[in-house]
Order: C-alpha cells, then sequence, then structure tokens
C-alpha cells in the first residue's frame, strides 16, 4: 500500500498540459488586449497634447505680434509728442514760456507713459490668459479622465 501512495505523489497523470497551455494562452490574450487598450490611450493623449502644444504656439505668437503692435504704436505716439514739443520750443520767446511748455510737456508724457503702461498690461494679462488656456483646458480634462478611470 505504501508503494500506491508513492505512485501517486509523483505520478505525472494528474498534470493536464493542454489547461496549462490555456491558462498561459489566457494570459498572454489579456495581456495583449490591456497593451493594446493602453497604446490607444497613450497615442491618444499624444495627440491631444501635440494639438494643445500647436494651438498655444499659434495663440503665443498672436500675442506676440499683438503685443510688438502695441509697443510700436506706443513709440510713435511718444516720437510724435516729442517732434511736437521740440517745434513749440523752437517759438518760445522767453523763458517763463519755456518752463511753462516744458512742464507741460513733461505732465502730458507722464501721462501718456502711464496709460500706455496699463495698456500694455491689460495686453499682457489678456495674451497670457490666452496662452495657457488650452493647457490648462487639457490638464483638467486629462484629470477628469483619470478620476473617472
Amino acid at each position: 500500500m505504501a508503494a500506491t501512495k508513492t505512485n501517486d505523489v509523483f505520478s505525472i497523470n494528474s498534470f493536464d498540459p493542454a489547461k496549462l497551455s490555456e491558462g498561459f494562452r489566457d494570459f498572454a490574450e489579456k495581456g495583449a488586449a490591456q497593451s493594446k487598450d493602453a497604446y490607444a490611450k497613450m497615442k491618444t493623449a499624444a495627440e491631444e497634447a501635440t494639438k494643445t502644444v500647436e494651438t498655444t504656439m499659434q495663440t503665443a505668437q498672436a500675442g506676440t505680434v499683438e503685443l510688438g503692435l502695441k509697443a510700436i504704436d506706443a513709440l510713435r505716439t511718444n516720437a510724435e509728442m516729442s517732434l511736437s514739443h521740440m517745434e513749440a520750443l523752437l517759438g518760445v520767446k522767453s523763458i517763463a514760456e519755456l518752463v511753462e511748455l516744458q512742464t507741460s510737456f513733461i505732465r502730458k508724457q507722464a501721462e501718456v507713459t502711464i496709460e500706455q503702461a496699463k495698456a500694455m498690461q491689460e495686453a499682457a494679462k489678456k495674451v497670457a490668459e490666452t496662452v495657457t488656456k488650452p493647457a490648462k483646458d487639457a490638464t483638467e480634462k486629462a484629470i477628469s479622465t483619470l478620476k473617472v478611470a
């Protein structure tokens, strides 16, 4: 009877290679399906990131042009004011008139400079918000996707 138990313990009769290969096949198929899903998600995320970067770059370029035009306009205004002031100085007949003209010019120049600085600040803020919006939206979308998954 002891010989029978020894034969059962070392017996290969209970080992079924078909079941083992089915298990490996199922495991491999599940792994392949998961890999395909992960690849599809990564591909979609990469495409969306590329679109976001392209949109951001186009917006940044447009914003840079807008800021450049505002700067050129400010320079033009300042140059015109300075030339007008120089013409006015050529017609000065007294020191008192010179002081009054110079004081008025400096006051007006300071007011214009403050207005120009405010306009540039507002334009820069608008450009910054516009440039960061696509990235912010993409980030929020990615976070909401992660929360759902």
